[in-house]
């Protein structure tokens, strides 16, 4: 019969908790799946979230199925090392899940009205996790923010939770002084260390002008890459078309190519 399931093409969630397993099965299993533990398959885990990141943003919907199955993957290894270990088990993930869903959404699932506005939602979201986590006993304001987010993304995390408390500045104004005081500190920094630590300022600062603006600066950072290898991309095709590589051409030549490819665009999006 688990032969039967582990080959069932419409078996679902109980073939692939099947198959984990039988992977990590410590008479029949596979060697590498056996060696692994929740540190070693933690780095996997952030990478597949990006995946789905990634297939999102350039909408390869054909694609998104499969990174989508591959970050499940990830939630099912975690499970079974925990049901491994006697911590917990798949089956109690969903239902903790279930349990959070419907306790925030008390308009949906309780007596609460469903007539008010998202942002109003937004705010009875973010009233109901301060509860939970004061029922977890955290004793500081930032003490679960999880470190391992990507910098940028915990960085805008921790000064959300540090302005719910008041900590925070009332204007974008004042972000902006801040940037213009922190690009001057890192200016005048001289030794390594020092430059790096201005460098981090700099970039927090940042991050918290992209919140008082509304803007996901991780979204923006990815917009402004994909432009880069966009317009670099225009580059390199109109240098190849004069038979020429970058490496055998000035920076002025390439940033006038740059200049046009803009020039390009805007005309383009005006049109």
């Amino acid at each position: 019969m688990t032969r039967d399931l582990i080959h069932d093409p419409h078996g679902g969630m109980p073939r692939l908790l099947e198959i984990m397993r039988r992977l990590r099965d410590p008479e029949t299993g596979c060697p590498w799946d056996l060696d692994q533990d929740f540190a070693s398959i933690a780095p996997y885990t952030i990478e597949e979230a990006y995946e789905v990141a990634d297939a999102i943003e350039r909408q390869a919907w054909d694609e998104l199925k499969g990174e989508l199955g591959d970050l499940l993957f990830q939630s099912v290894f975690h499970a079974q090392m925990a049901a491994e270990r006697g911590l917990f088990t798949f089956d109690q993930v969903a239902d903790a899940m279930s349990d959070k869903m419907v306790a925030r959404h008390p308009h949906v699932f309780g007596e609460e009205s469903r007539d008010k506005s998202a942002d109003q939602q937004t705010a009875d979201w973010e009233a109901i996790k301060a509860q939970e986590r004061a029922a977890k006993a955290r004793g500081g304001v930032l003490d679960d923010v999880a470190l391992g987010l990507p910098a940028l993304m915990r960085a805008v995390k921790l000064q959300k939770r540090a302005a719910r408390v008041g900590f925070d500045w009332p204007s974008t104004d004042q972000v902006i002084d801040k940037i213009v005081e922190e690009a001057q500190e890192l200016r005048e920094a001289t030794d390594p260390d020092h430059r790096r630590e201005e460098f981090g300022d700099l970039l927090f600062v940042m991050a918290n002008l992209a919140r008082h603006m509304g803007i996901d600066p991780e979204e923006a950072l990815r917009g402004a890459n994909a432009k880069f290898t966009r317009r670099f991309g225009a580059v390199e095709a109109a240098l190849s078309h004069a038979g020429k590589r970058p490496e055998e051409s000035t920076l002025e030549e390439m940033d006038a190519l740059w200049d046009a490819e803009k020039l390009r665009e805007k005309a383009a999006k005006s049109s």
